[in-house]
């Protein structure tokens, strides 16, 4: 206090009390105590301390501030002019020595509340990262951990005090990897998201989600990382699965169709880097149906494992095998020569089935048919060169069913245009009833009368014209067409049978040509719904069945044709001598008729071998009492001869070609006349 000349004992007690009070009174209580401490100290009993003055008076007043903060005033009663300068300074002292208390108090209290604010934030932050399931862990620029919440103990295995001051290398899979962001600019760049491997206190190593920020110091600096963990072991096995699921085969686990189509892309994208070649191979297994049949899926499933396993060992690590779906496969082969290679592969591939297949206790065999399409000769891309090697695999198994390799070419494009043209015809026609039926007579060689029909089916093409079955059924077989079109007929033969009967005909068997693929457990209901459709007996169908159809699992066909008989529907063996020609089954099946094939009709009486195979068949229907018909007769030498043999019937042309529905109800109506 500059204006005291003396600082008596009595101005250090009321500064030391000045102090004390301001440190720890507030409100009303250090009101009182500064306008107690103010009269000690101006040695009077009147003043006292304002916090906020109403208005102006003749009192003295001395304002209680410090760095433009007011805190107060203090005021003596009475007119100014009654004191002195001296009584005036010493009040402005004083004042000014409660402003700088006061201010000093309210900074210390801003720093306190700053500091139980920055503690309550930390505490709040320590709690929610402790309530966090994710693991968060801190780290200086070194990798040393600096913090380690609970989700980090949990996931780990380890306490907090055990992992921190540890360099984040030892809970790595592998304690010699290093990250990245140790060693490049991650710490300048920012926070980077990653999938790594770790390990836990246990040894169990595990997937988990890492992402990373960068801790930077008051200046802004990067002073370490912050990083952010999360436990996606099954997640990553999920994902595994899926893509197992999504591009393998489950079965043989080798790349599906998918896997395949993508990974020969890329595969064809360096071998044009590289001017190489390349090719692709598809292959199909032949009489692979038959032991699935017979045997059961497992026995089959078991071969297929194996026929992966051989081709997978024929061909390099870098080349592709895959299986396309049931019992075909593709082969992928690059930076080959451009022809000799394909061939020498595909005749180590052939030689692969020339050994037997031990399943379940059997020895079994089955051959492949293999196609090749070259790139970049025949196409750049793998989805057209798969399908070329299709096609060339489709020649190869028509050329040879005991297996076989064939090249792409053109004419093989032309042909399966063709046979797609014709599928796609095939289904227009039966949706728009393009189809019709001619029927052929067939006759009796001792009465002389028609005693039935065979229906055939044609095609009136829109732009081509009347077609014969010879132009279509091969391609309706090939893409399963045919048990349409076999619905189809019977429908046709029955409305055809029933306008018969309604115009007053008698019941005339008209027979329908039943192939192996038709031929299931389902034919006895379709036959029996067709006949109460119409309202038709038995007595108006007949099937026609190839030696083939029989041939497939016997048991299971006796059983189908005993339906049918039991329908009153009779049942003819077609082309007989021209397939198995195996006697057993005819004392077997419950047969009605054998048909003698038109290629040993064609060369009686002239060829003795036909003279005598016919004579054969005859001889044996008659030792079994069944009735002989023998097809394509054309003329009179071949009816004389086949009747003094003892046939019963005839088809040919010497009698009728095949004719519409009008023409046979007119020739019916023609020989009934006859006397």
């Amino acid at each position: 206090m500059t204006a005291m000349a003396i600082v008596d004992v009595n101005d250090i007690a009321c500064c030391a009390s000045l102090m004390e009070a301001i440190g720890r009174l507030d409100g009303a209580s250090l009101q009182d105590a500064l306008t107690d401490i103010l009269n000690q100290f101006m040695q009077r009993r009147t003043g006292y301390y304002l916090p906020s003055l109403s208005q102006d008076g003749w009192d003295l007043i001395a304002d209680i501030e410090c760095n433009g903060t007011n805190f107060g005033h203090y005021l003596l009663p009475g007119l100014p002019e009654i004191f002195d300068e001296a009584e005036r300074e010493r009040l402005s002292s004083f004042a000014m020595l409660t402003g700088r208390f006061l201010q000093a108090r309210q900074e210390e209290r801003n720093r306190t509340r700053d500091i139980n604010r920055t503690e309550a934030k930390l505490e709040q932050q320590t709690q929610i990262l402790n309530q966090m399931h994710e693991s968060v862990i801190t780290m200086d620029q070194a990798g040393f951990i600096i913090s380690w919440n609970q989700g980090a103990e949990q996931l780990f295995g380890y306490q907090a005090s055990e992992a921190i001051g540890r360099n984040v290398l030892f809970l790595y899979e592998d304690e010699n990897e290093e990250d990245e962001w140790l060693r490049d600019s991650f710490l300048e760049q920012g926070g980077r998201e990653m999938e790594v491997r770790r390990r836990k206190k246990s040894g169990e190593a595990f997937w988990a989600s890492l992402s990373l920020s960068v801790m930077r110091d008051q200046n802004g600096h990067p002073a370490g990382l912050i990083g952010y963990l999360n436990d996606i072991t099954e997640r990553k096995n999920t994902e595994n699965l899926i893509h197992q699921l999504a591009y393998y085969d489950a079965l043989t686990g080798l790349p599906n169709r998918t896997l395949f189509m993508r990974t020969v892309d890329t595969a064809l994208q360096e071998v044009a880097q590289n001017e190489h070649y390349g090719c692709i191979m598809f292959i199909d297994l032949n009489r692979f149906k038959p032991i699935n049949d017979t045997l059961g899926h497992v026995a089959g499933d078991m071969m297929l494992v194996e026929v992966a396993s051989r081709l997978r060992k024929v061909v390099r690590d870098e080349d592709v095998v895959a299986r396309l779906g049931a019992d075909e496969f593709a082969i992928a082969l690059f930076g080959i020569d451009e022809d000799y290679h394909a061939g020498f592969i595909a005749q180590k591939i052939l030689a692969l089935f020339s050994e037997p297949y031990f399943i379940n206790g059997h020895e079994l065999r089955v051959s492949a048919s293999l196609g090749i399409s070259m790139y970049p000769r025949d196409a750049t891309d793998t989805a057209t060169l798969l399908r070329l090697a299709d096609i060339a695999m489709y020649r190869a198994k028509q050329n040879d069913n005991n297996g076989g390799y064939a090249y792409y070419n053109e004419e093989m494009n032309r042909n399966a245009l063709e046979s797609l043209r014709t599928e796609t015809g095939l289904l227009r026609a039966i949706e728009h009833n393009e189809l019709l039926l001619h029927y052929q007579p067939k006759v009796s060689l001792s009465t002389d009368r028609i005693t039935g029909v065979e229906a055939l089916v044609r095609w009136q093409h829109p732009e081509r014209g009347l077609l014969q079955p010879f132009d279509f059924i091969h391609i309706a077989e090939q893409t399963g067409l045919i048990a349409q079109l076999g619905e189809w007929v019977l429908e046709a033969a029955c409305q055809q049978a029933d306008d018969w009967k309604k115009a007053g005909l008698p019941p005339l068997r008209i027979a329908i040509n039943v192939t192996a693929r038709e031929f299931t457990r389902a034919l006895p209901d379709n036959l029996r719904a067709a006949l109460q459709r119409h309202g038709l007996q038995g007595d108006w169908l007949e099937l026609e069945l190839t030696e083939s159809t029989l041939m497939q699992r016997t048991d299971h066909v006796i059983a189908i044709m005993e339906k049918i008989c039991r329908l009153g529907v009779t049942i003819s063996l077609d082309d007989f001598g021209t397939g198995y020609s195996s006697l057993s089954y005819l004392k077997r099946f419950p047969i009605h008729t054998l048909k003698i094939d038109r290629s040993f009709t064609t060369g009686i009486p002239d060829d003795s071998n036909d003279c005598a195979i016919g004579g054969a068949i005859i001889g044996i229907a008659k030792q079994l009492k069944l009735k002989v018909i023998a097809e394509g007769v054309e003329n009179r030498q071949q009816l004389a001869y086949l009747k003094a043999a003892g046939c019963d019937e005839m088809q040919g042309y010497l009698f009728s070609k095949p004719v519409p529905a009008l023409e046979i109800e007119q020739l019916l109506r023609e020989q009934d006349a006859l006397p």
